[in-house]
């Protein structure tokens, strides 16, 4: 089974200080104990997001594009 990557994905792979520093500008309610839980994993800081800030995925990644 092939697994697509998003560009957003790509573009944060490697750079994770810098997707934490964004998402924690963007939403003030991203705490670091979100941060600590998803311990490099991308996937998992969405799904932080999600659930602090009630965006979905779409927005979330199109927030951190800009």
């Amino acid at each position: 089974m092939s697994t697509t990557i998003s560009p957003t994905r790509q573009k944060w792979e490697g750079r994770w200080d810098q997707l934490v520093g964004k998402a924690k500008k963007l939403w003030g309610d991203v705490t670091d104990d979100d941060v600590m839980k998803a311990k490099g994993d991308y996937e998992e800081l969405l799904g932080q997001i999600k659930t602090r800030t009630g965006k979905t995925r779409e927005e979330i990644e199109k927030a951190l594009d800009l």
